[in-house]
């Protein structure tokens, strides 16, 4: 009979609240948020870091969670899609601005869209279309193409450029 798959005992904040769990070396980051701390909102789409859907931010930069294991997590502050609304449920700037332009669509590849679209404008604010779909050009939506997505995250660039936060 094997041994038991080598497991660790990991601490990382997610979505602003420490968690401190155990697992299994071989554990992705996405598996760990989805499976260990029931996060379901991380999608795993490829698992190859191609489609983008498993993207999450770890200390502020997205990444994809289907690439990382979960114990390089370790001691890092990790944003899922669960955690871009404020405490009070008011959706991020860019949440808003996927639901006013219908950015949504079938919403399998959302959250890794959002979380990449999060960390771009915090840091691109002034990001026009080009720049955008730019951006973009590692999260495949397989819905109806990125032109809603697109007119959305150019609407939240403008309320963010207003001074609201990303």
């Amino acid at each position: 009979m094997p041994d038991a798959l080598p497991r660790r005992r990991i601490t990382l904040t997610v979505n602003g609240k420490e968690h401190s769990a155990e697992t299994e070396d071989r554990y992705s980051l996405a598996d760990f948020l989805r499976h260990g701390l029931g996060l379901t909102g991380t999608h795993l789409g490829c698992e190859h870091g191609v489609c983008g859907a498993c993207t999450v931010l770890v200390n502020g930069e997205a990444v994809r969670g289907c690439l990382m294991l979960a114990v390089q997590a370790e001691g890092c502050r990790v944003t899922t899609i669960e955690g871009l609304a404020d405490d009070d449920g008011a959706l991020s700037p860019l949440q808003q601005a996927f639901m006013d332009n219908h950015g949504l669509q079938c919403g399998f590849c959302t959250p890794g869209i959002l979380t990449t679209l999060t960390a771009y404008l915090r840091d691109h604010p002034n990001a026009d279309e080009p720049e955008i779909r730019e951006a973009l050009s590692g999260n495949i939506c397989r819905c109806t193409g990125y032109d809603t997505i697109v007119r959305a995250a150019l609407a939240a660039a403008r309320t963010i450029r207003e001074g609201a936060k990303a």
